[in-house]
């Protein structure tokens, strides 16, 4: 059998007390305990090897034959026994404790009890509780998602929830759902689920807080002449009036058509559009004397 340096596992000097020993115990076993770490192999095997040290280090019979023998100490009986007879004597180390029970035989509800009762490993009548773990999801939504209020599934360990997504959600902000995390120990309360809002970026919208900013392409011929365009918004169709002599760049305000103001029903943001003018290319030769002609129209003002 292999060395397993069990101070150096619970952390704790070799000359530690046995209470220093104790709350060791009691703070690594809170901490990996497999019901509080579910799915987690490695907290599981940590979780059996300070249950191993604490057996031994917890016992001060045990712990003194393990400072003796180190890995053999299980041994420490019979080694002290052979030693005793080569010296002709009768003396032997002693019997081992009878009929403890370690956290591995002790049912559930013993073994939280023994762990944090403050009383050793005698049992407590009281139980100590825990609160079960926060467990964490991540739900992505599209920013057309968020425009109005609903409802969305998220699966959290195989588990199926209806989630209600508030129209206007920040990217990056959290719903809590209370007593939908791990389950409590020893009658606890059970945890709650964390869902973090990733809202993906939009192809055509860029999100400021409650403002929205898009750029619309417009030909030469409405740039110059005006008129009316049908203009796609989060929220349906509308019709854009565009002024005579737009110039490239120029940005408008429609007001109230920006996001829905987070658990503000009926409250909304503004949304600004930037004209890009399109230069017509491929022209014909009759639009390219056309052209020619207004240039040598304006060169005349």
């Amino acid at each position: 059998m292999d060395y397993k340096d069990y101070y150096k596992i619970l952390g704790v000097e070799k000359g530690a007390s046995t209470e220093e020993i104790k709350k060791a115990y009691r703070r690594l076993a809170r901490k990996h305990h497999p019901d509080l770490n579910p799915n987690d192999p490695k907290a599981k095997q940590i979780f059996q090897e300070i249950n191993e040290a604490n057996e031994v280090l917890g016992d001060p019979e045990k712990r003194e034959k393990y400072d003796r023998y180190g890995k053999d100490w299980k041994h420490a009986n019979e080694f002290e026994q052979a030693r005793s007879a080569s010296r002709g004597g009768r003396e032997t180390f002693g019997e081992q404790t009878g009929g403890f029970r370690t956290p591995e035989n002790a049912d559930f509800s013993e073994f939280f009890t023994s762990m944090f009762g403050g009383g050793g490993f005698e049992f407590q009548q009281r139980q100590t509780k825990f609160r079960g773990q926060d467990y964490h999801a991540e739900l992505r939504l599209k920013l057309t998602d968020i425009y109005y209020t609903h409802q969305q599934n998220v699966v959290v360990n195989d588990k199926t929830l209806r989630i209600t997504v508030p129209a206007g959600i920040e990217n990056g902000q959290k719903l809590v759902l209370q007593g939908q995390g791990g389950p409590g120990v020893g009658g606890g309360p059970n945890g709650d689920l964390y869902v973090t809002i990733v809202i993906e970026n939009d192809p055509k919208f860029k999100r400021l807080g409650r403002d929205l900013r898009t750029t619309l392409e417009i030909d030469l011929y409405q740039a110059v002449l005006g008129g009316e365009i049908i203009f796609h918004t989060l929220n349906g169709k509308v019709k854009l009036k565009v002024k005579p002599e737009t110039q490239n760049g120029t940005e408008v305000k429609m007001a109230g058509m920006g996001m829905p103001v987070y658990k503000k029903e009926g409250e909304f943001g503004d949304l600004y559009v930037r004209y890009s003018i399109r230069i017509p290319t491929g022209l014909t030769e009759k639009e390219t004397e056309l052209f020619q002609e207004l240039a040598k129209l304006r060169s005349r003002q």
